[in-house]
């Protein structure tokens, strides 16, 4: 089984995408796909005139400010568009996709943090309205019915939490947990990027192969939202899954050359 997970950049080709899913599951490989949307969602925000905030941890991951506005404006882009579309393009090329959120049959329960803490101006401040979560547990049974019934099941990064509110959480780590709850051999990460890069942002700095106990080093070089792919990996191989791939969405056929050797390996 592989978990690949579209990034929310701008960029990639989702129609090469999709082809590439279509052509592995003709070779009876089962995939399960997650997405990102955070271009999607600044667009919105930004036409009904609440623009995105985003807040840094003191350990230096950046994340989107999620109030509760900017929750209905992240379930309006995320769900109600890119889940939507992203099904519509598999349909149409003849896979039985179905699009579905954490919230869907409690797919994904996650803990609501109860304070976050951001880095402003060299200080350090305390938010307590955030809409975010930790992803605690999947329901592996529900995704094995739909898979088991031949469908494929495309999930938008939108948990639940156990009180039943609606968070955003993470859809780089998100597809972390669901590949380590589905027992999943490979976790593909697609992003606007050729992987990690150790100088960022020259291309010619890929490294393609990463041991699992580098990846603390790689933390401390990874920029932007490549710290949480990272990250992700991390939580990934150490919940059981086997090989972890960053690779580059932008190209042709770009499943498969991740497969083949393509971007960074981790393992």
């Amino acid at each position: 089984m592989i978990v690949i997970k579209l990034g929310g950049t701008e960029g990639l080709d989702f129609s090469s995408i999709c082809s590439d899913i279509q052509t592995i599951m003709q070779k009876d490989r089962d995939i399960i796909l997650v997405h990102g949307g955070s271009a999607e969602t600044n667009l919105l925000a930004e036409k009904l005139g609440y623009p995105p905030k985003f807040i840094t941890s003191p350990s230096g991951f950046t994340s989107r400010y999620t109030d509760r506005t900017t929750m209905e404006i992240f379930i309006m882009s995320v769900n109600g568009k890119m889940n939507t579309l992203l099904v519509e393009k598999l349909q149409q090329m003849g896979m039985n996709a179905l699009g579905l959120s954490g919230l869907d049959g409690r797919l994904m329960v996650a803990t609501r943090k109860e304070t976050v803490q951001s880095i402003e101006n060299g200080k350090r401040k305390i938010i307590r309205d955030d809409y975010t979560g930790k992803i605690e547990h999947v329901n592996s049974g529900l995704i094995s019915i739909l898979i088991k019934e031949g469908y494929l099941p495309v999930i938008s990064p939108i948990a639940i939490s156990r009180e039943g509110v609606a968070l955003n959480v993470d859809a780089d780590r998100a597809s972390a947990m669901v590949a380590a709850a589905m027992n999943a051999e490979t976790l593909i990460l697609l992003t606007g990027a050729p992987g990690l890069l150790k100088s960022f942002p020259d291309e010619s700095t890929l490294i393609s192969l990463l041991r699992f106990e580098q990846i603390s080093e790689a933390l401390s070089y990874a920029e932007g939202r490549m710290k949480k792919k990272i990250l992700a990996a991390e939580e990934a191989i150490s919940n059981g899954v086997k090989k972890v791939i960053i690779s580059d969405g932008r190209i042709t056929q770009p499943i498969q050359k991740a497969l083949a050797g393509n971007g960074t390996h981790i393992s």
